[in-house]
Order: C-alpha cells, then sequence, then structure tokens
C-alpha cells in the first residue's frame, strides 16, 4: 500500500470534510487526522487543533490539483432572495436558506 502524505491542514471539522468530498469525488482516499480534537477547543494551542488531511503519495498531484479548484470556488455570493454576502462554500444563503444558483 501507498504511503500517506499531508496535503493540507485545515481550520476546522466543517472545511475538512469539504475538501474531503471533493477529493473522494476525484477517486481520491483521504485520511483525517486530529478530527476529534475539537472537543478541546480553547484547552489546546490553535495550530494542534488543525485538522490534516492525508492521501497517498502517488495522487498527490492530482489531490494538488483537485485542492486548487475546490479553492478558487470558495468567491463570495450574493442571496437573491435578502442580499445576504455568503462564503463561497455554501450552498444556501445561511441567513434565510436561499440558494446560491451555483
Amino acid at each position: 500500500m501507498d504511503s500517506f502524505i499531508e496535503l493540507y491542514r485545515a481550520g476546522n471539522l466543517m472545511e475538512a470534510n469539504a475538501i474531503k468530498g471533493a477529493l473522494e469525488q476525484d477517486g481520491i482516499l483521504v485520511r483525517l487526522l486530529g478530527e476529534a480534537l475539537g472537543g478541546a477547543a480553547g484547552e489546546l494551542p490553535i495550530d494542534s487543533q488543525e485538522i490534516r488531511l492525508l492521501v497517498q503519495r502517488c495522487h498527490l498531484d492530482r489531490a494538488g490539483a483537485v485542492l486548487r479548484r475546490y479553492q478558487q470556488n470558495l468567491a463570495p455570493w450574493y442571496c437573491s432572495d435578502c442580499g445576504e454576502q455568503n462564503d463561497g462554500h455554501f450552498e444556501v444563503c445561511w441567513r434565510c436558506g436561499g440558494e446560491s444558483g451555483n
């Protein structure tokens, strides 16, 4: 089995799972390290709470391309129902539930 290597450090579990989903849709196996540390927020240094995404070394280049595409698609959007600005990773408005139209 190919060894795993760190691809990215996510700031929170939501970001880690979103990126993991994008990678898995492309057929890339992902391991998360540190996902269980969320309960220790405030007790541990911030850099030890990051969630590490690991991929097989043989898939690192392809995983990097998926990650770049994911990050480029994070442009904010404005809800057509209420006008609220939403982060690009949201598909529905956090304020009113309106859809992004993407």
